[in-house]
């Protein structure tokens, strides 16, 4: 390589500026002594849509914004291949994502513990969380206040929604008001990472402040090819910039942030990864590490829809001029409304089973309904009543398709594979229906139109899943952590057998966790952060 193709030399190389990787360059960077350089492959966040909270509709599925991957044909989902949104800007998928602060349950990370990753239990991490949160009621012995990471109530009011709750309630969840304590049990409003009704990304919160030091270095448009191993040490990174390719080297780390789709693709394009998958594309062996792009785990959600009567939802404020026009006028002027919605406003968790400890499904309960995101809303009132498996069984997979980083890598969630999740399913459906003839509901005469009520055993309810399932947003796991023959990463992020390398993102969760995957995907970022200052003073 010649001089001018050189990126220069750092400290820390981050690969991602995603949720993940914003942190990591702010925390890094922090000590004036340390240089660092953050590679993102997207642009500048600079896209109005992106602060709009309802501009995920714009951002979602639009290459300016979004990877704009596909699966592959899915057995589960009765062949279909879906659309799989990941974060192709500064601040990642904090950018494009639906804005809900969600840890998960306590239990998530005990276990994480008890499968042998120390300092991973729930006492140990909400530290981390607690440390960038700026939460809307203050601080106390289980939330932060005045960190970069605002945590705020949602800023729209839908009498139906009140409605839905209590039909919840009535179908034995309690009634809470903060799904962060340790056990999200019951039926609420959602908290959001907005301030004052525009969105916070990881780019404003982190990025921002201090883009001005001197010691790090942002570059955009940059998309990493490779990353550089020597004698068994991560070197650097070559990366594509703005059509050319040049090198970065790292004195210290190479710190892969790409997400649980982009983390372990580049590992596999740098030769890390299952032998006689790298050969069959023609990729050098570096390192054999059977776990890359394994254990891919996500939140298939039911958009079960009910139409209903004698209330106001989405569908009908939206259907005319004068109903849209009082939606634009509202975010103007008082940044409320409509155009300030999270895309699910209404929460709660429940179980499919009463015998079970803790809940393992999640309602993402929204006044509106349509076909699929970016299709127009249905042309009747209606409310939809999205729920996902919280733990499920099924475990996919992301691997690379061709030795050229410009390619796509084959995403396989494999959902529905296995007999639990279909009956997790199959009750979640069930527990739907019983809600919706709860009481409170009997006044607006909720009338199921997705799936359907001709789906009535076991099986028929499971077909029906698979029909109408779609992805959460939630993928995590490819990078997993662990001790066993399948973790890519030891319980302080550095991946097994390589030196001078670590992956830091949602890829290295050994297990799912029992909610919306943002927020704890900071934590790892900001626990992560922490092992590595305290590993470059040992």
């Amino acid at each position: 390589m010649t001089e001018a193709s050189s990126l220069g030399t750092y400290d820390y190389v981050i690969v991602g500026g995603g949720t993940a990787g914003c942190l990591l360059a702010n925390r890094l960077s922090a000590d004036p002594d340390i240089s660092v350089l953050l590679l993102e492959a997207g642009g500048k966040d600079d896209y109005l849509w992106i602060h709009i909270p309802v501009g995920y509709l714009y951002c979602m599925g639009n290459p300016r914004t979004d990877w704009c991957f596909k699966t592959e044909a899915e057995a589960g989902l009765g062949g279909r291949a879906i659309n799989y949104p990941r974060g192709k800007v500064l601040g990642g998928c904090s950018s494009i994502n639906g804005m809900i602060y969600m840890r998960g349950q306590a239990r998530d990370y005990d276990q994480w513990r008890q499968l042998g990753n120390q300092g991973w239990g729930w006492d140990d991490v909400l530290p981390f969380f607690r440390q960038h949160e700026d939460y809307v009621h203050g601080a106390d012995d289980l939330h932060g206040a005045g960190g970069e990471w605002r945590i705020d109530r949602q800023r729209l009011h839908w009498p139906i929604l009140d409605t839905i709750r209590d039909a919840a309630v009535a179908a034995g969840m309690p009634r809470v008001t903060d799904f962060n304590r340790g056990d999200n049990h019951g039926v609420a409003y959602f908290h959001v990472t907005q301030r004052g009704g525009i969105r916070v990304n990881t780019a404003k919160a982190f990025l921002k402040p201090v883009r001005n030091r001197r010691n790090l270095h942002i570059v955009s448009g940059a998309q990493a090819k490779r990353v550089l191993i020597e004698n068994g040490r991560a070197g650097g990174v070559e990366a594509r910039v703005n059509g050319t390719d040049q090198v970065a080297r790292a004195r210290g780390e190479v710190i892969l942030s790409a997400g649980a789709i982009g983390s372990p693709h580049l590992l596999e394009l740098s030769g890390i990864g299952q032998p006689e998958r790298l050969r069959a594309l023609g990729i050098d062996i570096v390192h054999a590490l059977s776990g890359v792009g394994e254990n891919l785990q996500d939140h298939l959600q039911l958009r079960l829809i009910y139409k209903i009567r004698n209330a106001l939802t989405l569908n009908t404020l939206g259907a005319n001029l004068w109903g849209k026009a009082r939606i634009g006028l509202e975010y103007l002027w008082r940044r409320s409304g409509p155009m300030s919605m999270a895309p699910s406003q209404l929460g709660a968790f429940a179980k499919s089973d009463p015998s079970l400890e803790t809940p393992d499904l999640e309602y993402h309960i929204q006044p509106l309904s349509l076909d699929r995101f970016g299709e127009p809303l249905h042309p009747f009132p209606a409310v939809t009543m999205s729920v996902c498996n919280l733990r499920p069984e099924s475990r996919g997979s992301v691997h690379a398709t061709s030795a050229q980083f410009g390619e796509s890598p084959a995403i396989r969630p494999n959902y529905l594979s296995t007999a639990r999740d279909k009956l997790v399913a199959a009750s979640a459906i069930r527990l739907t229906r019983r809600i919706m003839q709860t009481a409170p509901m009997q006044p607006h005469a909720p009338e199921e139109f997705m799936p359907g009520p001709s789906f009535q055993s076991d099986e028929e309810l499971a077909t029906a899943a698979g029909q109408i399932g779609t992805t959460i947003f939630h993928p995590v796991g490819t990078a997993k952590m662990g001790s066993d023959d399948k973790a890519v990463v030891d319980d302080r992020l550095r991946v097994h057998g390589i030196e001078g390398l670590r992956v830091i993102d949602a890829s290295i969760m050994p297990t799912i966790t029992s909610g919306n995957t943002n927020a704890p995907t900071l934590m790892i970022a900001e626990k992560g952060g922490a092992m590595v200052r305290a590993d470059r003073r040992a």
